[in-house]
């Protein structure tokens, strides 16, 4: 079976392990281990019932409903089938331009949304080694070429695969030197508001700018395919058209509109993750031959004196425990692993394991 690109595919994993799917131990997905919560299983069950129709293809409820979470009218929010799809028409409109920067290492869909329209991509690296949560971004977009009025930049925050959290502040400047800026928010629900940098707030303000934002982590429904973009609403008019109708299924639908009111089941995962992260971090630095770095979001990337797939195979057969291996992140390959952040014993099982393995 073919080694996979994302993490997450246990059937591979299982393979290896020699084990069921179900008895692997996940560090693969950066999905929160708390959900799905029971206000998304309470609006499955209800809207089971609706499933001899067809969606409202403009899903007002949803749209309404996100709208007034973000203070913005219902048309400047677009929901999709996952930020994934959402991704591929951002990209379409990306790959217009005379050229695209993205950072690298960075989440692999990236060049497969620029790549299907053509675009011409301009890598910015990170120096991942030496990353911490207070770096800036301006120190960390290494343009290799002058940026024309035609240009766009593609960027996520906080970053993929560092867990990097980047300034609001350091980003704006870059709104007045693109064309357009294309923000992946997917793991900015797990900081708390008052803790975020999303650039949500000035989409009125900046007809080049779009956050995409993904609700399938934080909530725990990769399988149901939720995301959402925020933008201008003449963009999204245009996505609209480019799109198949119904692109969101009703599901995800009423799912999506239980779990923003959901506010119980956003408070206990904050307090998860704010002591489960700090633990689990302080234990990675104990262990000789490892280099984790610090992290915004649900998630830390490891650097190994081991090769990663090495240390992955053997944590498969030896405890069924999986970890993503970065091999899809060239500028990272075996030096790096990325590791979801999950309970706590089930991280100290994993800490256990590294450390009889390094």
């Amino acid at each position: 079976m073919k080694r996979p690109m994302h993490g997450g595919n246990l059937n591979w994993a299982a393979k290896i392990a020699g084990c069921p799917p179900s008895m692997l131990l996940d560090f693969s997905a950066s999905i929160n281990p708390l959900g799905p919560p029971k206000s998304a299983i309470n609006a499955i069950e209800k809207g089971l019932r609706g499933l001899e129709h067809y969606p409202d293809p403009n899903y007002p409820e949803l749209r309404l409903t996100l709208g007034n979470w973000h203070d913005l009218p219902p048309e400047w929010i677009l929901p999709g089938n996952g930020a994934a799809e959402l991704l591929t028409w951002g990209g379409r409109e990306l790959a217009a331009l005379d050229a695209v920067y993205v950072l690298s290492p960075g989440f692999r869909d990236y060049k497969r949304a620029l790549d299907a329209f053509g675009a011409k991509i301009i890598s910015c690296p990170l120096d991942v080694a030496k990353r911490s949560q207070n770096s800036l971004l301006e120190k960390d977009l290494k343009l290799d070429a002058p940026i024309t009025s035609n240009c766009g930049l593609l960027l996520n925050n906080p970053h993929n695969p560092t867990g990097q959290l980047f300034s609001r502040r350091e980003i704006l400047p870059y709104l007045e030197q693109f064309a357009l800026v294309v923000i992946d928010e997917a793991f900015m629900d797990f900081l708390r508001p008052d803790a975020q940098e999303s650039l949500i707030e000035d989409v009125k303000n900046y007809p080049n700018l779009v956050v995409l934002r993904s609700m399938t982590k934080f909530y725990t429904l990769p399988g149901l395919r939720i995301g959402y973009a925020v933008a201008h609403p003449q963009r999204l008019k245009r996505w609209e058209k480019w799109r198949d109708p119904w692109s969101v299924n009703s599901l995800a639908a009423v799912a999506a509109v239980a779990v923003v009111a959901d506010t119980e089941f956003q408070e206990k995962t904050w307090q998860w993750l704010e002591s489960a992260r700090s633990k689990f971090y302080q234990d990675l630095l104990t262990i000789p031959g490892l280099s984790p770095i610090p992290s915004a979001a649900n998630f830390f990337l490891v650097a190994t004196d081991i090769p990663a797939s090495q240390l992955q195979t053997q944590l498969l057969k030896q405890s069924q425990i999986l970890i993503r291996d970065c091999l899809s992140f060239p500028e990272l390959g075996e030096n790096y692993f990325r590791i979801a952040i999950r309970y706590p014993e089930e991280n100290q099982k994993l800490i256990n394991q590294l450390t009889i393995n390094l």
